[in-house]
């Protein structure tokens, strides 16, 4: 988000910080997942609700006619804390409410100590879809139900993973939000890292990291970054030796395949 959007951001995360404890964290991710579905398939009342010309009191007066009883009173307070604000975009009104109802999900995992394992579930759902191609048609086809989307996770993850992972997976499926299936986990898990402020590393070895190793790499990780970070590590018999690590935009390649890219790179130069 930019600019306006940015401080006003700010100020709906002071407000859902301050009404978040007097709810079941699960329930207000799912409501405010609701409103920002609602905003997403009714564009009038999305532009009426970002409207700069409208005072903040009267677009709060909206919400409340149309959303309260019908969700938590966290989820109706952020709710009318994010109608109030001004936005550089209409579509900035819903992003907020999504990524608040993502932070709820997270912190529901941390109070339950289930965080690290919804990262790890996160990335290995990511990798499942990746390697099945009939899968990921299956998910990410924009004809299909619903319900039909969502009674096939339920299939595949009920009982296999968190309750946060299969919420936030569930949500990026049924309402991609424009988003491909591979950008919306890395959206998503970059949320469910912040509830920790950590960074994810997205780490490429040859053979499975022992702990030992992993918790060298993790110390090395945070001392260069300044930040703790996990560690998504994926098996890619392509490396054939070290490990390249990826942060965001940056990566530390000491792979073997690197070095030669490298190598290659240099002579063509």
């Amino acid at each position: 988000m930019r600019g306006m959007s940015r401080a006003s951001l700010a100020e709906v995360e002071e407000r859902f910080n301050a009404v978040a404890g007097s709810a079941s964290l699960g329930t207000l991710s799912d409501d405010l997942f609701a409103v920002a579905d609602l905003l997403d398939r009714e564009h009038g009342l999305r532009r009426a609700l970002s409207d700069p010309a409208r005072s903040a009191e009267q677009k709060a007066q909206v919400a409340r006619s149309l959303l309260q009883g019908k969700v938590v009173d966290a989820a109706l307070a952020t709710s009318e804390a994010a109608v109030s604000a001004r936005w550089s975009r209409a579509g900035d009104l819903a992003d907020v409410l999504e990524r608040l109802g993502v932070v709820a999900a997270a912190a529901e995992a941390e109070s339950h100590s289930r965080l690290d394992e919804v990262e790890d579930e996160l990335f290995r759902f990511g990798r499942i879809v990746a390697a099945n191609p009939e899968l990921r048609r299956a998910l990410a086809d924009a004809g299909a139900p619903e319900e039909g989307k969502r009674e096939l996770l339920r299939d595949l993850l009920d009982g296999k993973v968190a309750p946060t992972s299969l919420r936030l997976i569930t949500q990026l499926v049924v309402h991609p939000r424009g988003r491909s299936l591979e950008v919306g986990l890395e959206e998503i898990s970059q949320l469910v890292a912040q509830q920790r402020q950590r960074l994810v590393a997205v780490v490429r070895s040859a053979v499975e990291l022992t702990g030992a190793q992993r918790d060298r790499l993790a110390a090395w990780l945070r001392t260069s970054f300044g930040r703790d970070v996990h560690l998504n590590v994926e098996v890619d018999k392509r490396v054939l030796g070290g490990f390249s690590v990826r942060i965001g935009d940056e990566i530390i390649d000491t792979t073997i395949v690197g070095r030669i890219e490298e190598v290659r790179r240099r002579l063509a130069g």
